[in-house]
This record gives structure tokens, sequence and C-alpha cells, in this order.
């Protein structure tokens, strides 16, 4: 099964090199990679590691963007496997993530989406946060669109899509800063469903300071709400719901926020 996987990068050479890797790693078994890479114009070591790794690019676009949906969109447009997914310059795939989800994808050819686990890990490639990863799996035996529009419970790093289903959907909107994989995945859970990928982690989502979940998750959260609202309706209970969900989460992040920014204490 042919699969395209992009990855945006604007100075993320720090962890570039063990992203470009995992997926590379992904080919054989039945997997046949189509690999782009969209770099925004970097001026870190980003530049000599694309260097190395041009010829097993089928693309590889160096240009100035308006951000990382703008950048996923350009590969988008150039992807032409069955399918497709992006992997932040940040984040990684599991060994064999790849052949699993086509297996499961031979299994439900109708949906539009696929998911499965996903760690998150520290700058190092420590699984943290456990806490976090167990109560959204703690969805997936439950998994609709009417949960998904209560809660985001899915793990952007480990999701695979149809390139039909874009077609059908359209690309990423490019007016989202934080939130544009949930309303993506919104209008693709309309056309085609989604389906979970059994097993171990497909992919590790890396949390930092400078991530957008870890600079911008106040609005993120808003801005899941509002796709959520427009998908269900300003009045269904979804949206309220999610709305609870949304400050309960957002004070959590606040708390964790203060407590890292804290100073240790001596004895």
């Amino acid at each position: 099964m042919r699969f395209t996987v992009i990855t945006p990068n604007y100075n993320g050479g720090r962890f570039l090199e063990e992203c470009i890797r995992s997926v590379l790693a992904q080919q054989g078994g039945g997997v046949e990679l189509e690999y782009i890479l969209v770099d925004g114009g970097s001026t870190d070591r980003s530049v000599d590691i694309l260097s190395r790794y041009r010829s097993a690019f089928a693309a590889c676009i160096v240009e100035p963007d308006r951000g990382p949906a703008d950048a996923i969109n350009k590969g988008l447009r150039q992807a032409t496997g069955e399918l497709v997914a992006w992997l932040n310059a940040d984040d990684r795939y599991a060994p064999g993530a790849l052949q699993r989800v086509a297996e499961t994808a031979l299994r439900r050819p109708h949906c539009a989406l696929y998911f499965g686990r996903c760690r998150i890990v520290n700058e190092t490639g420590d699984e943290i946060r456990r806490g976090i990863t167990r109560f959204k799996e703690a969805f997936f035996p439950f998994s609709c669109r009417w949960i998904y529009q209560c809660i985001n419970y899915i793990s952007q790093p480990a999701t695979v899509f149809r390139r039909c289903a874009v077609e059908t959907v359209g690309l990423l909107r490019e007016d989202l800063t934080a939130a544009f994989d949930y309303e993506f995945f919104l209008r693709l859970w309309r056309v085609g469903g989604a389906a979970r990928v059994p097993g171990p982690p497909l992919a590790d989502f890396r949390w930092h300071e400078q991530s957008i979940s870890g600079r911008a998750f106040e609005r993120q959260f808003g801005e899941e709400w509002q796709a959520a609202k427009a998908d269900a309706g300003a009045f269904a209970p979804q949206t309220w719901i999610h709305y609870g969900v949304r400050w309960g989460i957002v004070w959590s992040y606040r708390m964790m926020t203060r407590r890292r920014r804290q100073p240790s204490k001596s004895r």
C-alpha cells in the first residue's frame, strides 16, 4: 500500500533527523513510501540534515510559508499515496507503525481516518504525562463522532487518512493556529468515519516548551471548541460538553505550567 508522509519543518534541526529516520524505517512489509519534506526556510542545522537525506525525499520544498498548516497543505497538494499522514519534525513513528495502519485500512477500506495510540515524550525521548495518555485511551472503546465532538482524544502523530477523502473535504484551514488538525479530522470523520488501529503506540508526540501545545494551549483548546461547535451545532449537547471539557483541560494545563515555573525550594 502506498503512503505519503509529509514532514513540515522550521528550525527543527534538534529533532529532525530522528523524525526522518523513523519515517524511512517504515518502508517494507507492504508499505511503499512517498516522503515529502516541507521546510519554511530554516536557518539552523536543518539545512545540513536535509542535504544529507535529500535523495530519500520524493520532494523537498524549501521556501517561506505562513505556518505549519500552509506547509502541510503544500505537501498534500503533491501527495500521490492512497494513505496520507503528516509527522511534525519533533515527533517520531514507532517501528512498523504504517504496516499496522495498512492492515487496518485493508480491513476497513471505507473509513476516511485511522488512528492509534500515541505516547507523549519529553525532549530526551522519555515517556511523560502517562495520565493524559491513559485518559485519552479510555475513550477508544467507545469511539464515535459524537464523542469526538465532545473531546479530542486522538493524537495527531498517530493518524493516517485517505487521500480520496481529502479531495472531498479540502485542505487544512490555514486561519487556525493550533487546532487545524482537530478541525480537519472532524471533516474527515463526517465523510467516512474513523477506525482504530489496535496494538501498541503508532507514534511519539514530543512535548516541549516550544511546541504548539506547550506555548499556545489556551488558543488550541479555544479553536477546538469553535471547531466542535461548527461541526455539531451551537446548541448541540456535544458543544456544551466540549465547552466544559475545554476549561477543565485549560485549568489543568495552567496548573502544570505554574508548577514547572516555580523555583525548587532548597532544604
